[in-house]
């Protein structure tokens, strides 16, 4: 056993001695887990944390709590030692905004006084996939988190579900290169962490994910916007294929309607908050067993010799080009390369559930992109890859690269 699974077993062992020794009780709850797993965005690196912590720690009854079932939020660390003297000083300069602090709140929001909403973060930052998936450190540590929540609710005498997993992960394996297949990778780990999750918390319904996108593109050294091939796009399009595809993928957003830290890679405080949002719409469709969110996806596209039509799963119309929000690139972000890489597009328009784009000649083999753009070594709204199209309900339509068939 390794070293911090020890001190998290001493803990583990205090805490009922305590609660044996104290026979203290507690009414009957239902908690309600859903972290967020992935790379430096799951951490919230670099985003200026906005919430209070003694706030959240109050909100909602504290109906919110962490994988200890308290409120000591904010005291991420791989290191256990390090970790437990963290929290024995409040030592808090590292903690960072988190989207599932703005999630969890909207949840309580709209749950009843006998649920309880466990978050806490995952992963480690500047990693690619297939260095967090099972197997690896950050992977073990992430279930022994799960566990340790699992064992302090059942303590208690409290039910523990957990219906989903927030996956904020991709940036890596757009900028660096990694000979993998995101997209079966991104499969597998969900596999293996509901395989997991069911057997360590004896759970019976499967566990979703809930997948943002992320849009690092122009972080790519070989990425140029105007190249057919394009293989930084892989990673955006795997997540759009999954939400289009599985029932077990469920949408959040798009990082480029966000300010970005120094418009390099980390969305700020603002832009977590705003991805814990849409992560709850899902998370509470999941809870509730309604229909998926996909989010505002490419469903198909057709053309008839010089006019292409990209039609999208439009969850809250009118569709919307919003200027204000995300700054203008050109033809609000969309694009058609042809094979010897030029762009044909000539106009767009909005019309009824998809974007209608006319071209200076036929498309037959071109593609069709959005969001594909952006300044060398940018990232965010102003200069990032990005474009101006949304739902009327602040659903921003993913990035994407489709061939024109």
């Amino acid at each position: 056993m390794k070293k911090h699974n020890l001190y998290k077993s001493l803990f583990f062992f205090l805490s009922i001695w305590g609660i044996i020794s104290c026979h203290q009780t507690y009414e009957h709850k239902t908690v309600i887990c859903i972290p967020v797993y992935g790379q430096s965005l799951a951490l919230g690196e670099e985003a200026v944390r906005i919430t209070d912590f003694d706030s959240l720690a109050n909100y909602a009854d504290g109906r919110i709590v962490t994988e200890n079932m308290d409120h000591d939020f904010g005291y991420f660390e791989h290191d256990e030692i390090k970790k437990w003297t963290k929290k024995l000083i409040g030592y808090q300069k590292r903690a960072y905004e988190l989207s599932v602090y703005t999630m969890a709140k909207t949840l309580a929001d709209q749950t009843g006084k006998d649920t309880l909403f466990c978050v806490f973060p995952g992963g480690q930052g500047a990693t690619a996939l297939t260095n967090l998936k099972k197997g690896t450190m950050p992977y073990q540590e992430f279930m022994e988190d799960i566990e340790t929540a699992y064992q302090e609710a059942t303590v208690r005498g409290w039910d523990f579900h957990i219906p989903a997993v927030c996956w904020m992960q991709g940036e890596s394996d757009i900028a660096d290169y990694p000979d993998t297949d995101y997209r079966q990778l991104l499969t597998q780990i969900r596999q293996d962490m509901d395989s997991d999750i069911r057997r360590i918390i004896h759970q019976q319904d499967t566990v979703r994910f809930v997948c943002y996108q992320a849009n690092s593109l122009s972080r790519a050294e070989r990425f140029k916007a105007a190249n057919y091939q394009c293989r930084e796009t892989s990673v955006p399009m795997a997540f759009i294929q999954l939400l289009r595809e599985s029932p077990l993928f469920w949408a959040s957003g798009p990082t480029y309607p966000y300010s970005c830290v120094d418009e390099k890679i980390h969305i700020d405080a603002i832009g977590q908050q705003s991805i814990g949002k849409l992560a709850a719409r899902s998370a509470l469709g999941i809870i509730r067993n309604d229909k998926r969110l996909k989010g505002l996806i490419p469903l198909e596209v057709t053309n008839n010799n010089n006019d292409v039509f990209v039609r999208l799963n439009v969850l809250c119309p009118p569709l919307v080009l919003d200027t204000v929000q995300v700054s203008k690139p050109s033809h609000y972000g969309f694009s058609v390369i042809t094979p010897d890489n030029r762009n044909i597009i000539s106009s767009i328009k909005i019309q009824d559930d998809g974007v209608q784009i006319q071209c200076s000649e036929n498309a037959q083999g071109c593609k069709v992109r959005y969001a594909v753009n952006g300044d060398y070594m940018k990232s965010g709204r102003l200069h990032g890859p990005r474009g101006n199209l949304r739902d009327s309900d602040d659903n921003w339509c993913y990035q994407f690269d489709i061939p024109i068939e």
